[in-house]
């Protein structure tokens, strides 16, 4: 076991203490297959551990001035801040990614720590006219209780944030099930709010299965709002439960991205760009780029610049600095990946880079996928419909415009799209026409940045956005208040004549 860690058997952190749970399972470094750590499986019991220690917690935090819960994550982005090398080369030993993305991603998180805590200042109602004399009229924010957020491994730091940081400052208390991949973030956060003053109880951490752990915090009675990051299935399978028991739920799911490259594009940025969205993070990120609309009269200009920028590309262990593309999480993501591929070659598209898993010469034993692009695809293949959540991505020619948007539009997600164009006008009709809760314009699909909303429309999530203001919605109820202080009855709409 490399030791990376003052444990190597993590505990589940309930009512602001470290609590033992079995059995246990090994995690694995994905690029090396070394044991880095043990995390508890567990079910039920703690579950409602954590949710009852969360609910008499959450009383006295709402009673805390939102200004006071603020200095909370000041203090929390700042312990972030300063760990920020060490944070990162754990999240790259547990999840794999290069370690310039891991320093991103822990950015991200510091960055919505001192962005929600300016929300303890703020947490903005309204007041408005009332229609009767000597009556005052507001609305206000209020905490919804005890929130349930569930998290993915891809984002095990970045995602965690987006969540807990707003349901916290607006007087909620957290029970929060990280992926079992990815536990190591989980422990360290925790541990950074209990220095950072967090009273015990607002933030609990179970380590978990979804079908044990995220099973009953969905089913529990006492947590009022459910936050999901993850697959398309598990989250309809959240609402359905959700809705039967009228409870609030947050759904952020998958994507299929797209980059549409017109004739007019400038190619080498536009590769760039491609690159980068396709093959950071081994594609596997919700907002990763699957496919390239391009304009047919650039196409084969489009894929030479790709192959060049493909030959520039590095796999291998993430925390070797000199590596560009790190592993894929485990080896059912690496066989989904291989599946598709064969998908692609029988429904005709032409391989035109990658395709293979990459071989190590007996020097890692980890999961790495090479970079992958399809070429002469359509928009009806598998595998420019389905998410694959690897590094592949399909060149599909179009002959206009027009066409492109209407490709981009033609499958079930709707999370993040971009468009490469020097035309202005074509750039307001895109951000017009493209049905995706992101557009970029001569970037790619990735790169959000957390004081604007984020999340999708159709088949990636239920309305909701984490991130930048709006996430606050999620975690609050709207409350109405009247002042009525003219010393007699006064009944709206029948007295104000």
């Amino acid at each position: 076991m490399t030791t990376i860690l003052q444990t190597d058997k993590l505990k589940n952190f309930i009512a602001g203490e470290w609590q033992e749970a079995n059995p246990t399972v090994a995690v694995h470094n994905p690029a090396t297959g070394e044991e880095i750590v043990h995390v508890p499986l567990s079910g039920k019991k703690e579950v409602d551990q954590a949710v009852a220690a969360a609910k008499q917690a959450q009383k006295e935090w709402a009673l805390v001035p939102a200004p006071q819960r603020a200095e909370v994550l000041y203090e929390v982005g700042n312990i972030m801040k300063e760990r920020k090398e060490r944070l990162s080369q754990l999240l790259t030993t547990e999840n794999g990614k290069v370690l310039e993305e891991a320093r991103g991603e822990v950015q991200e998180g510091i960055d919505m720590a001192f962005y929600m805590a300016g929300e303890g200042r703020r947490l903005f109602g309204q007041t408005t006219p009332a229609e009767l004399k000597d009556k005052f009229a507001m609305s206000q924010r209020c905490p919804v209780g005890v929130v349930g957020i569930i998290t993915p491994w891809n984002f095990p730091i970045a995602i965690a944030t987006w969540k807990s940081f707003p349901a916290i400052v607006a007087g909620n208390a957290v029970v929060w099930k990280p992926a079992t991949e990815t536990p190591i973030m989980a422990y360290e956060l925790a541990k950074i709010f209990a220095e950072a003053g967090l009273p015990k109880g607002v933030l609990n951490v179970v380590f978990g299965s979804g079908a044990s752990v995220g099973h009953a915090m969905v089913h529990h009675d006492d947590i009022r709002v459910i936050s999901f990051t993850g697959s398309n299935n598990t989250g309809r399978d959240i609402a359905a439960a959700c809705g039967s028991q009228l409870k609030k739920v947050s759904l952020e799911m998958g994507g299929k991205n797209a980059v549409i490259v017109l004739e007019d594009a400038d190619l080498d940025l536009a590769a760039e760009g491609i690159i980068w969205s396709a093959f950071g993070t081994s594609g596997q990120r919700c907002t990763a780029c699957s496919r390239v609309i391009v304009h047919e009269h650039v196409k084969e200009q489009l894929e030479e610049r790709l192959l060049v920028k493909l030959e520039e590309l590095t796999i291998g262990n993430g925390l070797d600095e000199s590596v560009k593309v790190g592993p894929i999480i485990n080896r059912a993501g690496l066989e989904k990946i291989k599946k598709y591929v064969q998908i692609g070659k029988e429904e005709g598209a032409t391989l035109l880079a990658g395709g293979e898993e990459w071989d190590t010469n007996g020097e890692l034993d980890g999961y790495f996928f090479t970079p992958t692009i399809f070429t002469d695809a359509n928009a009806t293949m598998r595998i420019t419909q389905e998410e694959i959540f690897g590094p592949v991505v399909s060149l599909i020619p179009v002959k206009d415009f027009e066409e492109a948007i209407q490709v981009n539009n033609q499958v079930s997600y709707g999370l993040s799209s971009s468009i490469f164009t020097n035309d202005v006008n074509r750039v307001f009709r895109a951000q017009r026409d493209l049905d995706t809760g992101i557009v970029y314009v001569n970037a790619g699909t990735t790169g959000a940045e957390i004081h604007l909303p984020f999340g999708g429309t159709k088949g990636t999530g239920n309305g909701h956005r984490d991130s930048g203001v709006q996430a606050l919605d999620v975690f609050t109820e709207w409350k109405a208040i009247y002042v009525d202080y003219s010393g007699k009855l006064q009944r709206a709409q029948i007295d104000i004549e």
